[in-house]
């Protein structure tokens, strides 16, 4: 069994129980200059979330999307590496917890994890949702206050690190011993950043650091080598697809039952895995009779596939085919 869904389910009612009774308004305002941080450009040497008030605020405005984009990210990892199987796992700057759900729904038993974050108000939350969520990988995570990018002593050894929504807080420096320290302490790493240039180039940094630490890629890339896209002119995100309950519209002021988070990400191990021949970098462009895909590759960089009626069930999969999936899809899907 997937426990994806069920902890996706778990993760919505535990913030609807969050934000039952809370004033809309005082809520809203909160989101409102979370949502002029999470803009910005200027890193931080202070946590973002102050209060308890703002923890709320935030994990009613983020937490739904940073667990779809690292689910995104996850699923991505398990189908480069289908049998590795981690049994432990630190979310650094987890704040609330989102990506430590996501690690809890991705495998049937989840691992041992430790959730570390400089902001207290924010591990007491994140410490409640998961007692309330009645699933146990998440029930008996350790929530600990620390100081992110400040590397004192080198990173405990572990299999998966998650840092999701990180790197753009920290200033340069922080960033560099951040990255280091988790390639030198861990086996798997996923570093999700927003789906913006600057998000991009960011993670395209964490990149190169990783591979020059002797890991290689998993995902999203089909290649350890040098990204093909040429910098300034473009850059490197995906999309997924976020279910928003009637309390999250009413916080957020929108109407629609969902809402697409774009990000960039890289997923690099230190065990072999198989990364895809191809991958979609863009949303494919159905026409009548043919389908227009955007592909990553391995050997010969970013190329434009047509597939018509002429392919067959080749043609049938590409219809079916999502930004961010494996071109061709593998056998079986």
């Amino acid at each position: 069994m997937n426990a994806t869904l069920p902890t996706a389910e778990a993760l919505r009612t535990a913030l609807a129980e969050l934000l039952d009774g809370l004033p809309p308004t005082q809520t809203a305002k909160a989101v409102d200059r979370l949502i002029a941080s999470y803009r910005g450009t200027t890193p931080t040497d202070a946590p973002v979330l102050r209060d308890r008030s703002d923890v709320a605020a935030y994990a009613a405005y983020r937490m739904p999307a940073t667990f779809e984009a690292v689910r995104a990210c996850l699923a991505a990892l398990r189908a480069a590496a289908p049998d590795w199987v981690p049994a432990t796992h630190t979310d650094i700057g987890g704040g609330t917890g989102a990506a430590t759900w996501a690690v809890a729904g991705a495998w049937e038993q989840g691992p041992r994890t430790t959730v570390l974050d400089w902001a207290e108000p924010a591990l007491a939350l994140g410490r409640e949702l998961a007692a309330s969520s009645g699933i146990p990988a998440l029930r008996a995570a350790t929530w600990q206050r620390a100081r992110i990018g400040a590397v004192q002593e080198p990173a405990a050894p572990t299999d998966l690190v998650t840092v999701s929504y990180v790197l753009k807080e920290l200033t340069p420096g922080d960033r560099t011993a951040l990255v280091d320290s988790t390639a030198a302490s861990a086996q798997a790493v996923v570093i999700v950043e927003p789906g913006t240039p600057d998000g991009y180039a960011r993670v395209i940094e964490a990149r190169d650091r990783l591979i020059a630490a002797g890991l290689t890629v998993a995902a999203p890339c089909p290649h350890s080598g040098a990204c093909p896209i040429e910098q300034g002119t473009d850059w490197c995100h995906f999309s997924a697809r976020v279910s928003r309950s009637s309390l999250h519209r009413q916080v957020k002021g929108g109407s629609l039952s969902h809402e697409d988070e774009k990000f960039s990400y890289v997923v690099a191990t230190r065990f072999p895995t198989d990364p895809v021949g191809a991958r979609v970098t863009r949303r494919p462009q159905i026409r009548k009779g043919q389908v227009l895909l955007e592909l990553c590759t391995r050997d010969e960089g970013l190329q434009r596939a047509t597939v018509t009626k002429r392919h067959g069930e080749l043609y049938r999969a590409a219809r079916d085919t999502a930004w961010g999936d494996a071109w061709p899809p593998p056998e079986g899907d």
